[in-house]
């Protein structure tokens, strides 16, 4: 009778907690929304800038993490790296590339293909051996699907996303990525070799003021003297070492972002990696340019390594002169008349 008792005033006082709960549940919506309380953006932005100044460059929150870097909720220089990224590079990207094209179509237009004027001799000089050229491929070739695989991080999801489809763009992005990473190394291998290998012969000269005043023999009928490389091809070398060089040294901080020395200095060499390389691609255009259809002879240079006697008389007569001096040249082949 006892236990009966005490098992009816337990459900009494349930019944009566529920009863005096339910307008409380009663209030509740139906459904939660989390995030509807959560701070926005711009509330953070505000409180960043109603701070002090001088008391911090980021807004931060409270971790018990050993990582203070991820308390860190916004930094400003972020904010200013990504306009840049998403702005400003696109136009530096845009007016360098398509500035080169349309100005090298326009000289194509007005000047033509430079011929060799005497004419082909059917004499050949080597100009070139077969490990120049294999180093010169080597770098080419790597810097070739580097800028085209670069250029898709920064245009691909303006211009070839919607051409192919987002998932095809996705996949396609993925391996460029993955081309990118490891074909920078054998690139970076390429710049050294062609260093050590020409640098003796792009050292400016006298004969190098001479060349620019002339135009370089492409504005006017009149070739300038030069030696192995005139100094066009050693503004195009000095540009091919110092931006690769900045480009592997941004790159190699890129692929280890641990050893850039923090998110500031990660994103400066990120912006020098872009800004470079869409400058070299657009030098590099002009000198494809050059060494294909615009000038008659200038590829046998890098395809089978011998160039035509009399392209070699026009455009280098110095180092010409200086094959004969050591005897590299017969002497009648360097003289015999073009027919």
């Amino acid at each position: 009778m006892r236990v009966s008792l005490r098992s009816l005033v337990a459900a009494l006082a349930v019944a009566m907690a529920v009863f005096v709960a339910a307008p409380a549940f009663a209030q509740q919506p139906a459904s939660v929304n989390p995030t509807a309380a959560s701070v926005k953006e711009q509330q953070l932005m505000q409180a960043l800038q109603a701070g002090t100044p001088g008391q911090g460059t980021t807004l931060s929150g409270r971790i018990t993490i050993p990582d203070a870097g991820a308390g860190n909720l916004i930094q400003p220089q972020g904010q200013a790296w990504r306009a840049f990224h998403q702005g400003t590079m696109h136009w530096i990207g845009a007016i360098a590339i398509l500035g080169m094209l349309a100005a090298l179509t326009l000289f194509y237009l007005v000047r033509g293909r430079i011929m060799i004027e005497a004419g082909r001799s059917g004499a050949s000089i080597l100009r070139f051996s077969t490990f120049e050229r294999f180093i010169h491929w080597l770098t080419a070739g790597c810097f070739i699907i580097l800028a085209l695989s670069g250029l898709n991080v920064t245009f691909g999801k303006f211009i070839l996303a919607p051409i192919v489809g987002e998932g095809a763009f996705a996949a396609l992005s993925q391996w460029a990525k993955y081309a990118h990473n490891y074909l920078a190394w054998p690139f970076m291998l390429g710049l050294v070799f062609m260093f050590v290998t020409w640098v003796i012969h792009n050292i400016p000269d006298g004969t190098d003021i001479v060349w620019f005043k002339k135009g370089g023999g492409l504005v006017g009928g009149e070739h300038p003297p030069a030696k192995k490389f005139n100094a066009g091809q050693k503004l195009i070398f000095w540009s091919v070492i110092v931006g690769g060089g900045l480009l592997s040294l941004s790159g190699v901080y890129m692929l280890f972002p641990a050893s850039a020395g923090g998110v500031l200095a990660l994103q400066f060499w990120n912006i020098v990696h872009g800004v470079v390389a869409v400058l070299l691609i657009a030098a590099m255009i002009a000198h494809i340019y050059i060494g294909s259809i615009g000038m008659e002879g200038a590829a046998d240079a890098m395809t089978s390594g011998e160039v035509d006697l009399n392209w070699a008389k026009e455009h280098h007569s110095l180092w010409v002169e200086e094959k004969l001096a050591r005897g590299a040249v017969h002497p009648h082949a360097a003289g015999q008349p073009a027919e």
